[in-house]
């Protein structure tokens, strides 16, 4: 018996028709059937779901190749390579115990638990393992166990703490990927083998070291290394928090869950608690040199809790005494139809050209001067700026506060003097990962807050918030993370408890996405995230956290 299907390259808009023997594996099929391009397929879009190249053809419908110029096929490369330094790790120290941590730019930092700042010998040592395997092309290999058989595997092959999260879960079926002698679990899908995974560093960093990816654009080489202290300090510092309190990963989530409620609000308590003491640390700086600033520039990316966050930091420098204005640069757009566009035709928001830079300058220095303003609103469901809206002024010695997607960037404020701007960046920095090898993305972790608000407040369905995503990050990408390390002080609005949180909110938005669309396979992947923590219920949620900007109840945004 034969299937019908329509096969392609994932960036290509042609597709033809073939008919396959059932029961063929995508993989056997990319000898025959794969696209003619340099780089190795290593995995498939199959009807709309990201899938392992091992998976049989067993109904009609779309498959799609994936590479490393993908955004799937790039999750797929990474989570290998993990699986590939942890063979490599197992083999040559088994008593060592690795821990893959955080992202830094376009790498990911890991440590050795066992032992403290690897040596450049020791590295050497785990790459040449790991070159090994690429040679010799080890099969990576999927299979499908029942819980009952898969959790004693885990627990014997060294895996008790992925072992005890899954019995939390209550999974039925387990994945469980093969590599020689090695399992591993993986809640995505992995390339075939280690062959297609030659291109990779390891570097020495802070107490570990970094495990180096590609670049999307050109995956030939390795993505540029950019020195980001304080983003890594920031991420240092909150992960000890983690540590402290025993929610490094998702078993220990489980287990406070499992202490009752009241563990659960105590959790919540502490995280709101550790968010409001950085903030009054943060007031407490602007307060110090009040005499010299200003102007307050916040910026960060989608989701980030802008909104919330300059409220709280206006309040506690009310506390202290001062009597700041805000200001966001989103009432200076320029109007609908004047804005840049995309090279794809679609209106440019993301761009400093979007903003009326002259008027914004020429509003803050009359401010700062002393004089009184009249600022505009922008009328989105209208697209356009309405002028001389809100009458303003700055009372001598007192600050303003600007939030807005640019506002790191110098060329935002050229009129203002650097001495006179305290810069802030803030990101929601996901601090819980599932477990030693499989983390959550941070951009993952703001894409679930951003369809939980964009359905509460915007009326959009997480089909429209998935479909603007890509634009959004490009954006981000564009004109916000590189001058990240230009801010004064960073804050991380991440809070422990926030995914078990969301996931209530989440999950039937998701579950609502059309499998007709290639949008289907991000919902999949957040429902795969979501699946492996426990629900949070939000009674004990503050009014005035972050977290209510998204699921709603705030006492700031006067709801």
């Amino acid at each position: 018996m034969t299937v019908n299907i329509q096969i392609g390259h994932w960036a290509a808009r042609e597709r033809r028709d073939i008919g396959v023997p059932e029961g063929i594996s995508l993989l056997e099929l990319s000898k025959t059937s794969g696209p003619d391009r340099n780089l190795p397929v290593i995995g498939a879009l199959y009807n709309n779901e990201v899938v392992d190249l091992y998976t049989p053809v067993e109904k009609p419908g779309t498959v799609l190749w994936l590479d490393m110029s993908s955004d799937h096929g790039m999750r797929i490369y990474r989570q290998s390579l993990v699986m590939l330094l942890a063979q490599a790790v197992k083999e040559l120290f088994p008593h060592w115990t690795l821990d893959v941590h955080h992202s830094i730019g376009k790498h990911c930092y890991c440590e050795l638990d066992g032992t403290t700042s690897p040596s450049a010998r020791t590295l050497e040592l785990i790459a040449g393992q790991m070159d090994q395997l690429i040679q010799n092309d080890e099969p990576i290999v999927p299979s499908h166990y029942p819980a009952s058989e898969a959790i004693p595997m885990l627990e014997k092959a060294g895996y008790a703490k992925t072992a005890k999260l899954l019995e939390s879960v209550g999974a039925d079926q387990v994945r469980i990927y093969t590599m020689g002698r090695q399992i591993f679990h993986s809640f995505y899908a992995l390339a075939p083998g280690a062959g297609c995974l030659s291109t990779f560093g390891l570097e020495p960093y802070e107490k570990g070291f970094l495990l180096r990816y590609p670049a999307q654009d050109a995956p030939e080489r390795l993505a540029p290394l950019i020195e980001m202290p304080k983003v890594a300090g920031l991420l240092r510092e909150t992960k000890t928090w983690t540590r402290v309190l025993d929610v490094y990963n998702v078993p220990g989530l489980y287990h406070t869950v499992s202490a009752g409620k009241k563990a659960v609000r105590d959790l919540i308590h502490i995280s709101e608690a550790i968010q409001e003491k950085y903030l009054a640390n943060l007031a407490d700086q602007i307060y110090e040199d009040r005499d010299r600033l200003r102007v307050v520039l916040i910026a960060g990316p989608s989701s980030s809790g802008k909104t919330t966050f300059c409220y709280r930091l206006a309040t506690q420098l009310k506390v202290l005494g001062l009597r700041p204005q805000t200001l966001s640069t989103d009432d200076y757009f320029v109007n609908r139809w004047e804005t840049p566009k995309n090279p794809d035709g679609t209106l440019d928001f993301e761009s400093l050209q979007a903003t009326n830079v002259e008027l914004f300058n020429d509003n803050v220095s009359r401010l700062v001067a002393g004089e009184e303003v009249m600022t505009p609103v922008f009328d989105f469901l209208e697209g356009r700026r309405i002028e001389n809206v809100n009458k303003v002024k700055l009372e001598p010695g007192h600050p303003v506060i600007v939030e807005g997607i640019h506002a790191l960037n110098e060329a935002l404020t050229p009129s203002i003097g650097r001495g006179m701007k305290f810069k802030i960046y803030i990101s929601s920095m996901v601090q819980i990962d599932i477990d030693s090898y499989n983390r959550v993305a941070t951009s993952d972790a703001r894409l679930l807050r951003r369809l939980v608000r964009d359905y509460q407040y915007r009326g959009r369905t997480a089909e429209a918030t998935l479909m603007q995503w890509p634009s959004v990050r490009r954006g981000e990408e564009l004109f916000i993370f590189p001058f990240q390390e230009e801010a004064d002080s960073m804050f991380n609005t991440a809070l422990l408890y926030e995914t078990g949180v969301f996931k209530k909110y989440a999950e039937p938005l998701l579950k609502q996405v059309s499998p007709d669309i290639q949008e289907y396979a991000d919902a999949q992947r957040l429902l795969s995230i979501l699946s492996y923590f426990p629900h949070i219920e939000d009674e004990a949620v503050p009014l005035n956290s972050i977290l209510r900007e998204f699921i709603g109840g705030s006492s700031i945004h006067d709801e």
